[in-house]
């Protein structure tokens, strides 16, 4: 009761900061940021080849088991996407600019991008190397409403990265996803708690999270063909057709979408893999891919000021069959020749192959921070002349850029063959 009278007296002189609590609380009902660069590895590109800017463009090596990485807008117009077919992307966009891809270059922009956002919440939830969730209702007081922070977001990513980034903002992930691709590219949108299912209603079931092409089919022929639709069809009737997600799908047609953002802490591992254009059986060339995907990697490690104390192999063969082996190594490591040194012995603990083999992969796995990892020095003092070469490449290579210095052995007169 006197809360009561407290609340009556009070009433003309508390109005305001009632208005303000109850706007704060409903922007923390919209607190949910998806952000996602814009044709990433093409962006990233561009930066340093404005004169391609506004013409057709594709990230992936020219060679006929290469998929694309990444296309420009313009080359999106003629109808290729990302994962298809170099061989087919050129058909389609033969007049397409081909850049072979630098993943170093871009895990290192996508590092600068990840610091934008934890600049902004603790509660970053990254996906990929260019897109993420965010939630940012502890951070509405400090900076503003989530349209504020979206408009911030995109600001600080042009000016500090020189790349383009478009913004979902809403209740949930799912509707903050939908939010970004329907913005693209190089916008932002926001859809309030109030108006969630009526956008949700307007869009075609394949909108929808687990909703593919084939069982858009499915649900056509039952005349679901909008989310609206799928929302008006009773649960039991969804399970029939299409199992236990059925009622997966029908709460996503209601807007409902319980998953918080959650934090993704340490890389597990790093690594990188390459199918040859050829299946191939020479160990000369295995050798030297496994070299130079174990440079890759260690370049990752030490940039990411990681260690790793297990070296795994991977090995795919003609007939799509794949193998894989790992083994600890007595101290952390983030040197190539030493990655190499243990991949070189798996291949050979696999013995004669009767078979070439199609995809080869080197991955660092149980990383622990440089800093925190104990500091014993090998005995042999091989192992630390090459960790110190290894660091004085990478400077170069942060100054000159990424090809400007390799190993003899990568550095083979004959044409090496292509890889994806």
């Amino acid at each position: 009761m006197r809360q009561e009278a407290f609340g009556s007296a009070q009433s003309a002189a508390s109005e305001p900061a009632r208005s303000a609590h109850d706007a704060l609380r409903e922007q923390r009902r919209t607190s949910i940021l998806h952000v996602d660069m814009d044709a990433f590895f093409v962006s990233v590109e561009l930066r340093s080849r404005p004169d391609l800017r506004g013409k057709p463009v594709i990230v992936g090596f020219p060679a006929e088991r290469s998929v694309v990485l990444s296309a420009s807008y313009e080359a999106r117009a003629t109808g290729v996407k990302s994962a298809m077919p170099m061989a087919i992307a050129m058909r389609m966009c033969p007049g397409a600019v081909i850049i072979h891809p630098r993943h170093k270059l871009y895990y290192e922009v996508s590092a600068q991008l990840m610091e934008i956002f934890a600049s902004i919440t603790e509660l970053v939830e990254p996906l990929s190397v260019d897109e993420a969730f965010l939630d940012v209702g502890g951070a509405i007081r400090r900076l503003g409403s989530p349209l504020d922070i979206g408009h911030l977001i995109r600001r600080r990513v042009r000016s500090e990265l020189g790349i383009t980034a478009s913004v979902g903002i809403a209740g949930t992930k799912f509707v903050a996803k939908i939010a970004s691709t329907r913005c693209k590219p190089d916008g932002i949108l926001q859809i309030d708690a109030k108006d969630t299912i009526p956008y949700l209603h307007s869009l075609p079931v394949s909108a929808l999270w687990g909703v593919g092409g084939k069982t858009a089919e499915v649900l056509a022929r039952l005349g679901i063909r909008t989310v609206a639709d799928v929302a008006a069809t009773p649960v039991a009737s969804l399970k029939k057709v299409l199992g236990a997600s059925g009622e997966h799908v029908h709460r996503l047609s209601m807007g409902i979408d319980p998953r918080p953002v959650t934090p993704t802490r340490l890389e597990k591992s790093i690594g990188a893999e390459e199918t040859f254009a050829t299946d191939s059986a020479d160990d000369a060339l295995l050798h030297r891919e496994l070299l130079r995907l174990s440079h890759r990697t260690a370049a990752r490690l030490r940039s990411s000021g990681m260690l790793a104390r297990t070296v795994a192999l991977k090995l795919r063969y003609a007939d799509f069959s794949t193998v894989t082996r790992s083994r600890t190594v007595h101290t952390p490591v983030d040197s190539a020749q030493l990655i190499y040194q243990v991949a070189v012995q798996l291949l050979e603990s696999l013995g004669p192959r009767s078979m070439s083999v199609r995809l080869v992969g080197v991955r660092a796995e149980q990383l622990e921070p440089a800093g925190q990892a104990s500091m014993q020095l090998s005995l042999d003092r091989r192992d630390d002349n090459w960790r110190a070469a290894e660091q004085a490449l990478d400077r170069v290579a942060e100054r000159f850029g990424s090809k400007t210095l390799l190993p003899a052995r990568l550095l083979d007169p004959r044409k090496t063959p292509d890889v994806e």
